[in-house]
């Protein structure tokens, strides 16, 4: 503690030194550079340094006066005052008592009120303490002192031959049995205090972050953490919440104010929210990003699948079960044409045909299409209960009829019987298309034509409960689907367009 003309002193000197903190230390001595400019920064702003206030006493004059009325009147015992009162500590009293009045207790000669004991009046007091004919307390009281000095008179007087059961006692200690119980309830209590917090803790893992009652806390994000100590600091110290998740202090804070900041992507959540709706929530987060960046957002890949993870957005994916529909051979087969080249550089050079069947609570409905390599659009299709040759039949005459002078595509199908009857023999014949088939029971040979109709089964049949649907209104739903799948549904290898507006962009189709 400096005084305020050492202070002062340093202040002006600092001042006269041009703000050297380092020549004003070396000159005097005193302070750190870290006062002295803070001593400055006072001094400046006040134009004088506050005087330092004296310390306020521990003990009211009020406690002060109980204290030593208690030591008189109770036999002058400094450990029973204190054991009374709850204070003070033997030396504060001893002052105190001085105060009061300086003759009063002599501990060095062990005299009272002022008047000395005799070195023979001690040594009956003894005499008589040994002796035992009345109690220690009886025969302190008589003689005007406490028993404790008794006690002392006793160990001076006769050395090493006090007896240790007679030795003075320190009545302020407790009894050894007690201060273990203490120490051992203290124990438990500290044990159960930090089970409570650890079963708290995962019990708001569970219902914060969903976690399993018996994670590891320890393997939690320090995000996860903070929700956690951020949902628990009511209840229990920052510093006990800390130590017990192993998160640093730093990390706490640094997180916390994160979690607290506007959320960034709050737009694009909607954004994407939307977007899987409006497109029959089969998008999965490549065809959203890009109709993200479509709409202007450019969004990594990354971000779009945590999103649309956090948002469960999820695309359903059900089995479907194997069909078999092949009987044998009526007829001769053309070869495969194709080898599994679905590729095409140009419409109308390759076409894909089949087949599939839905089972709705109504009935079966059977889906016949012609699909283009060129870009996956469907040319034609037909929709019918029964799985005749006027189902295929009319969905070849209204493919043939979007072709222009001289197109002549090659047809590739299965080797089902649809394709070997004469009708639909002679509308190939006639409008001088190529037939190509698989090899037998080869679905990868129109692995093309599969894949569209799994991707519309996929996006728009499993994921609805079609009960109460009649198989009218089914076969309206399916045509709409094939029309949006035409239109709007976006193909990454297409650019992120569909397969209509990508012949739009490239001057195929008006």
């Amino acid at each position: 503690m400096y005084t305020y003309e050492q202070r002062i002193k340093a202040v002006k000197l600092y001042i006269k030194y041009g703000m050297s903190a380092a020549a004003t230390v070396r000159e005097l001595g005193y302070p750190s550079k870290k006062n002295l400019r803070r001593w400055h920064a006072i001094y400046i702003r006040t134009g004088e340094l506050p005087e330092r206030s004296a310390p306020k006493p521990k003990y009211s004059e009020p406690q002060r006066q109980a204290a030593v009325e208690h030591y008189l009147s109770h036999g002058r015992c400094l450990a029973r005052t204190r054991k009374a009162l709850g204070y003070p500590t033997a030396h504060t009293l001893r002052k105190w008592l001085l105060e009061v009045e300086p003759g009063l207790m002599r501990e060095s000669t062990g005299s009272y009120m002022g008047s000395p004991v005799s070195p023979e009046a001690k040594r009956d007091a003894v005499i008589e303490l040994c002796s035992r004919e009345e109690a220690a307390s009886v025969i302190a009281e008589n003689l005007g002192v406490s028993r404790q000095i008794l006690y002392k008179w006793k160990a001076q007087l006769l050395g090493d031959e006090a007896s240790p059961a007679m030795a003075r006692r320190d009545d302020t200690d407790s009894p050894p049995d007690h201060e273990s119980l203490q120490r051992q309830v203290s124990e438990l209590e500290r044990k159960v205090h930090r089970l409570q917090m650890e079963h708290d803790l995962l019990s708001k893992a569970n219902e914060l972050i969903k976690k399993d009652l018996g994670v590891s806390l320890q393997r939690l994000t320090n995000k996860e953490k903070t929700l956690l100590v951020d949902a628990l600091r009511e209840f229990y110290r920052l510093d006990e919440l800390l130590k017990e998740l192993s998160l640093a202090r730093s990390s706490y804070f640094y997180h916390r104010a994160r979690i607290r900041m506007p959320e960034r992507y709050a737009g694009v959540r909607a954004a994407i929210t939307q977007l899987f709706d409006t497109n029959r929530r089969c998008y999965g987060y490549r065809r959203i990003r890009a109709e993200l960046n479509r709409l202007g957002m450019v969004i990594s890949e990354k971000v779009v699948r945590r999103l649309m993870a956090e948002e469960q957005l999820i695309v359903q994916r059900t089995r479907c079960r194997r069909y078999r529909s092949y009987r044998g051979e009526i007829t001769p087969a053309p070869d495969n044409l194709l080898n599994r080249d679905f590729s095409a550089a140009a419409p109308n050079l390759k076409w894909l045909t089949d087949i599939t069947e839905f089972q709705v609570p109504a009935g079966k409905v059977y889906l016949s299409p012609v699909i283009d390599c060129f870009d996956g659009l469907a040319v034609s299709w037909t929709l019918s209960t029964s799985p005749d040759a006027a189902l295929v039949n009319t969905m070849l005459d209204n493919a043939i009829e979007t072709l222009d002078e001289g197109e002549k595509p090659v047809i590739h199908s299965d080797r089902g019987s649809h394709y070997r009857w004469p009708g639909w023999l002679t509308r190939v014949q006639d409008a001088g298309l190529v037939r190509s088939m698989s090899r037998k029971g080869c679905s990868p040979d129109n692995a093309a034509c599969e894949g569209f109709f799994g991707r519309l089964k996929t996006e728009f049949f499993y994921t609805r409960d079609w009960q109460g649907v009649t198989l009218e209104r089914f076969i309206e739903e399916v045509d709409d689907y094939i029309q949006w799948h035409n239109r709007k549904r976006i193909k990454l290898s297409l650019g992120g367009l569909s397969p209509l507006e990508y012949r739009v962009g490239l001057g195929l189709a008006a």
